[in-house]
């Protein structure tokens, strides 16, 4: 168990975080800090945390684990804000969705401390953001992405490992560069087709009427367009190089596409539809192969 959490950022992630460290009995105390003093308040009021701290350097005082649940573009100025008060045995994490831009600002600012630093990835949310929406059941059975590098100790990486099992969390651990390209592909991509598909629907002159007899399967798709506007333009610049590389080879895929579709080359139109279907349903077994 742990003796105080030091929870920078109180909102959805790390309002769930808190609320499922205290559910597993993983923390005596929660000290909390949120930019905005009237998250902080709230985040006390619905028992998120039990103190709250002016500022992040006072919500690390005295914890022996720190979560920075906050904006990517924010990782770095947290870190010099609350280097001076970590300890040598302190656990420090984030949940950020990058994590080479993550890692690379811990080098410059942590110094001394930066074996202290597990780079972490939870690979869940919501569409809805902030401390209202913090949920005890948030990472319960969800799958986190651990990036370790050379100077990590191997303490707190097991540390780790313990805290995110113990909330029923299944661990992968990898390269912060493997761990940037391959989201590039299954998620920051995805979110930029949605952004784009919405603008070009909603820019014609019957767009909306378009979207309104849309059926579930565009609903379903187009429902991470309606992330949060700064956390996503975050993302996708924090890990813009390997974006567009991913970008680059989709333009490829869909101009293929496109070919064929202007020649009414049928045949082979179908077999890149079905090469699709196959790889989509090899997936599938694959990742969930109790559903077989």
């Amino acid at each position: 168990m742990f003796e105080q959490l030091g929870l920078i950022g109180c909102g959805l992630m790390g309002g769930s975080f808190a609320l499922a460290m205290k559910r597993a009995g993983l923390v005596k105390r929660v000290v909390g800090y949120s930019k905005s003093p009237s998250t902080t308040e709230r985040a006390r009021q619905m028992g998120v945390i039990d103190v709250e701290a002016p500022s992040a350097l006072l919500a690390v005082s005295g914890a022996d684990i720190v979560m920075l649940a906050i904006p990517v573009s924010a990782t770095e100025a947290s870190f010099k804000a609350i280097r001076h008060l970590v300890g040598p045995k302190t656990l420090i994490m984030d949940v950020g969705s990058t994590k080479r831009d993550v890692v690379d600002a811990a080098r410059r600012t942590l110094k001394e401390h930066l074996g202290c630093f597990v780079p972490c990835h939870p690979i869940t949310g919501k569409e809805m953001s902030g401390v209202e929406s913090a949920d005890v059941d948030l990472y319960a059975g969800k799958q986190v992405i651990i990036t370790p590098i050379e100077r990590t100790l191997t303490a707190q990486l097991q540390k780790a490992s313990e805290v995110w099992t113990a909330l029923g969390c299944h661990v992968l651990k990898m390269s912060p560069q493997a761990h940037d390209a391959a989201y590039a592909a299954v998620s920051h991509l995805p979110h930029l087709i949605a952004f784009a598909l919405i603008n070009s629907i909603a820019g014609q002159e019957n767009g909306m009427n378009y979207m309104s007899l849309a059926g579930p399967g565009f609903r379903d798709f187009t429902r991470i367009a309606a992330s949060d506007p700064k956390m996503w333009r975050d993302i996708l610049l924090a890990n813009r190089e390997e974006l567009l590389t991913q970008s680059q080879m989709f333009h490829k895929a869909l101009e293929k596409l496109e070919d064929l579709i202007s020649r009414s080359n049928g045949d082979a139109l179908e077999t890149q539809i079905g090469q699709a279907s196959d790889i989509r349903a090899n997936w599938r077994i694959a990742s969930h192969p109790h559903k077989r």
